[in-house]
């Protein structure tokens, strides 16, 4: 009794052990199938919007503001360059999912580079009074 308990424990966790391996296969990653005319645009499209946001940057009114306001009214100011981007990707049929995601990342890395510089010169403005 003890031997046949043995081996359907062992057959169904060989079992166990293969179907796992399946849906391994699923998670693994995948080669991109993004062309490199569609990175290029992607790429000019991510410098239009850096150079939307040092250019708002650099206007006098947001020296005035608290660092956190001004962060939040230049990001503003370049939202349309990101809705240019997103036009990039759905031309292209990336999926939205995918497009979002990378165009959320890439504001949440713009905007905390922004905010570390103005507070950066917020500090050495009050530093140097």
């Amino acid at each position: 009794m003890k031997q046949f308990l043995m081996v359907t424990i062992l057959l169904y966790s060989g079992l166990l052990f293969a179907a796992d391996k399946k849906t391994d296969n699923k998670n693994e990653w995948q080669a991109t199938a993004l062309t490199e005319e569609l990175i290029k645009k992607i790429q000019l499209s991510q410098r239009h919007y850096k150079e939307c946001v040092i250019n708002e940057m650099q206007k006098p009114s947001h020296s005035k503001q608290e660092s956190r306001q001004a962060t939040e009214a230049i990001i503003k100011q370049c939202e349309p360059e990101l809705a240019k981007m997103r036009k990039v990707y759905i031309d292209e049929k990336v999926p939205e999912i995918i497009a979002d995601r990378h165009l959320k990342k890439m504001r949440i890395q713009i905007t905390r580079k922004l905010l570390k510089e103005l507070m950066f010169k917020e500090a050495a403005k009050k530093a140097g009074q």
